[in-house]
């Protein structure tokens, strides 16, 4: 027999309800919740769950919203960062060049799932040379930066490249068929034309390809070296018209499109 003080543990629910958590996500209100788990729009582990009483472990659990992974962590921050020409993809610089730290050591990072400031230790995702502008992640989320550099799960890169023109009609089937370069052939997924406009070309790249420089290389093993060169795109994850040197938090379908390309 228990005293008044005893609690009976198999009485005590385990972990939060499901849609107190995507609430707390920023999913939706409680209500729509549960109205996405009616549709089946919502996943455990693997599981569609539809059951409105399910308790999960958000430390733990992997929760899908139409797919999407949601990030339940709290502290995790993941943002995009418009990298200008001339700044270092380092968290730090010996010579007391600008590099990417200064733009987040020393002040609060905004955590977009929490709604607050959480003071982190960021680190970049892969890098750009200081001549190269562009879209950079940073973030402190371990596993998804070592994923995302990691060539077997080869996401696609997006780059404008201002180039000497004119381009001749046969570079992109060339480009797609590969380029022998130093270190071994190189093949773009995609290549166009943006604009020609006299001697000068602005041309679009797609490629998995994270080799030192391998864009510049290319183009000039072609014969068009780059006069200037803009990472636009991660993945899903686009540049769009943010400014150079501002970091914005991304968006919880850029994250989800994020963990679908590297499987997590």
């Amino acid at each position: 027999m228990m005293s008044d003080h005893q609690v009976d543990t198999d009485e005590v629910p385990i972990g939060t309800r499901l849609q107190k958590v995507l609430a707390q996500a920023g999913i939706a209100s409680r209500r729509a919740a549960e109205e996405l788990i009616a549709e089946g729009r919502v996943s455990v582990d693997g599981q569609v769950v539809r059951q409105m009483g399910r308790r999960i472990d958000p430390t733990v659990a992997v929760v899908r919203v139409d797919g999407a992974r949601v990030e339940l962590r709290d502290g995790v921050v993941h943002l995009a960062l418009n990298k200008p020409r001339g700044m270092l993809s380092t968290m730090s610089d010996d010579r007391g060049r600008l590099c990417v730290g200064d733009l987040v050591t020393g002040r609060d990072a905004l955590d977009p799932h929490v709604g607050g400031p959480a003071r982190v230790r960021l680190f970049h995702v892969g890098r750009l040379d200081a001549e190269t502008e562009g879209l950079l992640l940073l973030t402190n989320d371990g596993e998804l930066g070592h994923r995302l550099m990691h060539p077997s799960f080869e996401v696609a890169k997006t780059y404008l490249a201002e180039v000497p023109g004119p381009i001749p009609r046969d570079l992109g089937r060339r480009m797609r068929d590969g380029v022998e370069l130093a270190d071994g052939p190189v093949r773009v997924d995609s290549f166009r034309v943006v604009d020609s406009f006299g001697a000068k070309a602005m041309v679009e790249l797609v490629l998995h390809e994270g080799r030192k420089h391998v864009v510049r290389r290319l183009l000039d093993e072609v014969g068009h070296p780059v006069h200037r060169l803009v990472r636009t795109g991660i993945g899903e994850v686009m540049l769009g018209s943010q400014r150079p040197g501002k970091l914005r938090p991304l968006t919880r379908p850029e994250l989800g499109s994020l963990y679908r390309a590297v499987g997590m």
